[in-house]
């Protein structure tokens, strides 16, 4: 079976905003620029987001970003420079002066899924940077139209019909998991490519397509309005937000993909302003004010360690590596 070749798109989009306000105390910090890690910092801290205000990615950087700027005593600005999927911005912070004045909020599917779809000398690597710690992921789920006809994989697998399939676009976790799901089914379909995941769940719910794989906090108000039917979520477990929903490992589909983020500095920040960083975001972590942020915008937190998040993603590049020659799937444009 072959599958469709699909349109560039940029990252996903979330549908709701929310202000944080965090407080904290500040580190005793000289004022100006210039100095060494142990006076870090002495002046503001940018964060560079790949995606444009608004997106869930962008919302995420911005709770994170104040919090620590509380704890750390100095602003840390996000700047929002979309392109590429992410690749602009993730590039432009790795050549950045590694003192931890530059860093950056990454997502997974950069590193794992993206180079999958571009050219070698296109694909950003992990190594490229000091990972600071984990934040939270954001997790998929196939929906469908109630009209379609189908409720559990099962129904879509029995389909008298050819189906049709929303997707977010090239190098997003939408994409390969819906990819993989397809391809383990063996059924015949169409797939037809978005931009992001708005026109996904906008077209979904107009029945132009039969289903689609979005992430949960684009589809949740729908599927809690009985607008779209949760077929699967595509996390390693099942997802709080939606309990009653089986992941695909349930169904016996091995496709754990999940859109995790990061904090991440340039290659070469000195360890002790790495620790000062990472110590101002797990004290974000611990608020409560953070702690709702992720609740009213159906965040599972992903808190981990920079070593660990280094190694999670490396495997996950590997074992979607693996699924898709195994598959023959091609996800480029």
């Amino acid at each position: 079976m072959k599958i469709m070749k699909r349109k560039a798109a940029g990252l996903l989009a979330a549908t709701s905003t929310l202000a944080v306000v965090l407080s904290g105390c500040g580190g005793n910090v000289a004022a100006g620029g210039g100095g060494d890690a142990a006076d870090y910092p002495t002046k503001e801290v940018t964060v560079t987001v790949g995606a444009a205000a608004g997106g869930s990615t962008d919302l995420i950087a911005r709770a994170v970003s104040e919090g620590a700027s509380a704890e750390l005593g100095q602003s840390m600005p996000v700047v929002n420079k979309p392109g590429a999927n992410g690749a602009l911005a993730a590039n432009e912070v790795a050549a950045a002066a590694p003192d931890g004045y530059s860093i950056a909020t990454l997502n997974a599917s950069l590193i794992t899924i993206t180079p999958l779809a571009v050219g070698e000398e296109e694909a950003v690597s992990i190594d490229d940077f000091e990972v600071i710690t984990g934040i939270s992921q954001d997790d998929y789920v196939l929906v469908a139209n109630p009209d379609a006809g189908v409720k559990t994989l099962d129904d879509v697998k029995s389909s008298d019909s050819t189906l049709s399939f929303g997707t977010t676009g090239v190098g997003t976790g939408s994409q390969l998991a819906q990819s993989l799901l397809l391809a383990e089914l063996g059924i015949e379909f169409t797939e037809v490519p978005f931009d992001s995941g708005a026109p996904a769940v906008t077209a979904t719910l107009g029945n132009q397509v039969n289903l689609s794989t979005v992430q949960l906090g684009e589809a949740k108000p729908h599927i809690d309005a009985g607008k779209l039917v949760p077929i699967i979520v595509f996390s390693k477990e099942r997802n709080k937000f939606l309990d009653d929903v089986p992941t695909a490992a349930e169904e016996g589909f091995d496709i754990p993909v999940s859109q995790y983020r990061a904090m991440v500095a340039p290659k070469g920040t000195p360890d002790e302003v790495i620790k000062k960083l990472d110590d101002a975001f797990k004290a974000t972590f611990a608020t409560e004010e953070y702690k709702e942020f992720n609740e009213q915008n159906l965040l599972t937190p992903h808190e981990v360690s920079g070593d660990e998040i280094a190694e999670e993603w490396s495997a996950l590049a590997d074992q979607y590596k693996k699924l898709v020659d195994e598959h023959k799937i091609d996800l480029s444009d």
